[in-house]
């Protein structure tokens, strides 16, 4: 399916103070230069603060994340739950149309949303306040036909028990969600055939619904207001600073680049080549890929008895000059495992890298 930008798009994009924050703290679980692997979560986020991703929204989140902006709009036209369109205010609706739902009556729910919301999926309702779209399975097939709609199920869906909730939901409430024909959970219709003692003691409702109801709006999209933001990998402290004043005092494991005295970095001893026999392989170092293996040897090192060698000194040189990796030395021990494979033997990492 072509994916493209919306033709309407808005002048800007910008963060809640609140979501910026949020999306400040999430940077600090990356390591210094890596900062792209939480493109996900920020995209995430800003489709939960505005519903869909516009395409100033991923040039902002590319921006943040110094990537090129059309490496940020590959990854949202390849994961279908980023949407690329404005969608209703109250509720996107999204019905299940593969096999078990589609048996059980997934078309006539489909036929609703044509007659109540619009002709066409991804288009806005006449109020604005609907949309919706067929998808893949959602893997309730057990309690087919049913749609998700904000973060929750509802499940054993009719085609009239659907206009109810799409007619509740433009009033203002939300319907219950979960399975809508009277079931607890997946339970055969007929009721329980075995574990039938627990049955008595039971909730209300299932774990899933019953977290749903306690939240009050399950159609509510996240702000950045619903929780104090925490950190754990931080201590559990609210994030105070940008991603670039992170720490600066090394963990035993950090993922930041680690703090050295200044003065105290030292070049190791380098080669112009590898030796006649060969350059190792120094991708069988745990944390060393094709491309920082040609880093390295740009560096001088070729051999696993040079990376063995390292000084404290040493490693704190390698870190700071290994471009966009700085830190991975010391964060993954590859004086360790380099002695290991200097020595002919082998790590748990290089015995699976040779397969």
């Amino acid at each position: 399916m072509l994916r493209r930008l919306h033709p309407n798009q808005p002048e800007s994009f910008a963060f809640t103070p609140a979501n910026q924050k949020w999306a400040e703290t999430q940077l600090t679980k990356y390591p210094e230069g890596r900062q792209a692997s939480g493109v996900i979560p920020l995209l995430w986020r800003a489709q939960e603060q505005e519903g869909w991703l516009s395409k100033p929204a991923l040039e902002h989140i590319a921006d943040m994340l110094g990537m090129a902006h059309i490496r940020v709009l590959e990854v949202a036209t390849f994961y279908f739950m980023f949407q690329l369109q404005p969608v209703g205010s109250v509720a996107h609706i999204q019905v299940c149309g593969t096999t078990s739902c589609m048996i059980c009556g997934a078309e006539d729910l489909i036929g609703v949303c044509q007659n109540k919301i619009a002709a066409q999926p991804h288009e806005l309702s006449a109020d604005g306040k609907f949309s919706w779209e067929e998808v893949e399975c959602l893997g309730s097939c057990s309690n087919a036909p049913m749609a998700q709609i904000g973060k929750d199920y509802y499940e054993d869906l009719t085609t009239e028990r659907l206009g109810e909730i799409i007619d509740e939901l433009a009033a203002g409430r939300v319907p219950t969600p979960g399975p809508q024909n009277g079931r607890y959970a997946a339970e055969p219709l007929n009721g329980l055939t075995s574990l039938t003692e627990y049955e008595s003691g039971r909730t209300q409702h299932n774990a899933s619904v019953a977290l749903a109801n306690s939240i009050g709006d399950t159609v509510k999209r996240i702000d950045g207001t619903e929780i104090p933001l925490t950190a754990p990998w931080l201590g559990g402290k609210k994030r105070k600073s940008a991603p670039k004043a992170a720490p600066k005092k090394a963990a035993p494991k950090a993922t930041t680049k680690p703090a050295a005295p200044a003065g105290k970095a030292k070049k190791p001893k380098v080669r112009k080549t590898a030796r006649k026999s060969g350059a190792d392989d120094l991708k069988m170092i745990s944390g060393v890929g094709p491309k920082l293996e040609k880093l390295l040897n740009s560096l001088g090192f070729f051999h696993f008895d040079q990376v063995a060698k390292w000084t404290s000194e040493e490693i704190t040189w390698v870190d700071e000059n290994l471009t966009g990796f700085k830190g991975r030395a010391t964060r993954d021990n590859w004086v360790e495992q380099a002695k290991t494979l200097a020595d002919g033997g082998e790590t748990e990492f290089s015995k699976r890298a040779k397969y």
